[in-house]
């Protein structure tokens, strides 16, 4: 048997002369490999995201850019100033910045409310209703606007303000509904309770407890729709042209008849909204108002 001397004297000699017995080295092959495959994959994801972004800036500024330079060989602010004279590009600039406002006050004024009752309420054919909005979105537009397109022939919807208007709704509903009914389900009923006891009236307690509470996802929402808004072309074509053509319609004729400098300065005018509309609300996405109205049950 071993003794406990020899089982010491075994130990001291397997030591390093720090006095701390050697650990197995673990192998590093695979971490390494993955760390690599992770560092790859997230460059591609930049490169995807952004490339298009830097591309267009560049092409904004290009006074002359040729094959095979990889920056422009001079730089030019023309292009701008070409875009800003040209009235018909003015004009569609304006007339997105007087749907998108319009298109989300009018989906809150409507979705909002089926929103709270959806939360609040056993409503029957719920969690129905609310697949139903998310699968409207979930197919191509293209052929139920033109269903909707001969409706509004019908009711001489064609080429009004208020046709736009109700096309590029339908971009919004699923925004509206979703994210909203999971602010307002995920608002405490103990607190609405409380503030009940105290001598809060029904509207009190909306104004003051759950609608302060439910407001962050009600923000996303409204931004969302906002930008559906600005960014929808293909119903705003059908029901619009000619009278009314947003950005994203202006767009079919500027890649096909405009330098793509031109093309390239309004497809930078049309995101800079985007940009900085979800740069305001980021800690909002990113703290879970987004994914909540996903998750509602």
């Amino acid at each position: 048997m071993t003794t406990t001397a020899e089982r010491t004297a075994t130990s001291r000699l397997e030591a390093p002369p720090g006095g701390r017995p050697r650990q197995a080295r673990r192998p590093t092959g695979g971490y390494g490999l993955g760390r690599v495959a992770l560092v790859v994959g997230v460059c591609v994801l930049v490169i995807f995201i952004f490339g298009p972004i830097l591309w267009l800036m560049l092409w904004a500024f290009a006074g002359i850019w040729h094959y095979p330079a990889l920056l422009p060989q001079r730089w030019s602010l023309s292009w701008w100033r070409q875009v800003f004279d040209y009235p018909q590009l003015v004009r569609s600039v304006g007339l997105s910045f007087t749907f998108a406002p319009v298109v989300m006050a009018v989906s809150a004024v409507v979705c909002l409310p089926a929103a709270y009752a959806l939360a609040r309420f056993p409503v029957p054919g719920r969690r129905t209703m609310l697949v139903v909005l998310f699968a409207a979105n979930a197919f191509p537009k293209i052929g139920l606007y033109i269903t909707i397109a001969g409706l509004f022939y019908a009711l001489h919807l064609m080429g009004t303000f208020f046709g736009v208007v109700l096309i590029q709704l339908l971009g919004t509903i699923v925004f509206m509904t979703w994210i909203p009914a999971a602010a307002f389900a995920s608002v405490p009923r103990a607190l609405e309770d409380a503030a009940r006891d105290v001598g809060a009236g029904r509207v009190r307690v909306f104004l003051t407890v759950t609608l302060p509470l439910a407001a962050p996802g009600i923000l996303v929402a409204l931004v969302l729709s906002f930008l559906a808004s600005l960014d929808e072309a293909q119903g705003t074509f059908l029901v619009g042209v000619p009278r009314y053509v947003t950005m994203p319609v202006q767009m079919y004729s500027l890649v096909s008849d405009y330098p793509p400098q031109a093309a390239a300065v309004f497809a930078v005018l049309l995101s800079i909204p985007s940009v900085v509309l979800m740069l305001l609300v980021r800690r909002h996405v990113l703290g879970g108002s987004l994914a909540k109205g996903f998750e509602i049950r």
